[in-house]
């Protein structure tokens, strides 16, 4: 029985592998893949960065201080396939609202990463973002649809944080 899950949980990973473009998780059973290099254990590498859930509450501020102390920052998504893998880091928790990068603090409606990246992907929910009472930062996996919505930042949420791979020599 134990084979045949291990077995199962290779065949998702080959496949999530296939979708993203290069997926895995450094959390297994088993040894990392080779291609997971470059994240510090505990961190889950999609494409060209490592990601990892931290299910502490915070605000916003203290979110992104967290991340810069493990270099890194909130989490910024740039596609649709990517918004999905970086969910899936909040199963455990239920999909629960979770913050990410995203704030339009500077310019009201001029939404940034904390990471400096472009803000070349959306996935807003109907209405949203509205700035309901001064709503400035972006939670993900809100609602039924599992959208992004603008939060007010002294809310204390789980996070997401990430990460450039690390390149090591040896």
């Amino acid at each position: 029985m134990k084979l045949l899950t291990v077995s199962a949980l290779l065949c998702v990973m080959m496949a999530l592998s296939t979708v993203a473009g290069e997926y895995c998780s450094t959390i297994s059973y088993f040894p990392p893949a080779r291609r997971c290099r470059g994240c510090p254990q505990g961190w889950t590498r999609i494409r060209r960065r490592c990601f990892l859930y931290v299910p502490r509450a915070m605000n916003w501020a203290a979110a992104e201080r967290n991340c810069l102390s493990m270099g890194g920052n909130l989490a910024s998504v740039h596609t649709s396939t990517e918004y999905h893998l970086i969910q899936r880091l909040t199963a455990h928790n239920g999909y629960g609202v979770t913050w990410v990068g995203g704030t339009d603090a500077p310019g009201e409606g001029i939404w940034l990463w904390s990471d400096g990246s472009r803000f070349n992907y959306q996935n807003w929910c109907g209405g949203e973002p509205n700035n309901y009472l001064k709503q400035d930062c972006l939670q993900i996996n809100f609602s039924g649809s599992k959208c992004w919505d603008d939060q007010h930042c002294h809310v204390n949420l789980p996070s997401i944080c990430a990460r450039k791979i690390s390149r090591r020599r040896g």
